[in-house]
């Protein structure tokens, strides 16, 4: 969970950097594809409902 809120928050980073410096255009395309590989991490993470198996002893 950690790891998918730490990529949220390197997206909007990155996108605010890309608005802000015009020349820095590149960071704002690197934040959207960081963006959407978070949303594709998350949602095949939430899908397995997150049941973790045990191991008997």
């Amino acid at each position: 969970m950690s790891l998918f809120l730490l990529l949220i928050i390197v997206a909007i980073v990155l996108g605010i950097i890309g608005v802000a410096a015009h020349d820095l255009f590149y960071l704002l395309i690197i934040s959207v594809i960081v963006l959407l590989a978070d949303l594709a991490y998350g949602a095949m993470r939430f899908r397995r409902g997150g049941k973790r198996h045990r191991l008997l002893r």
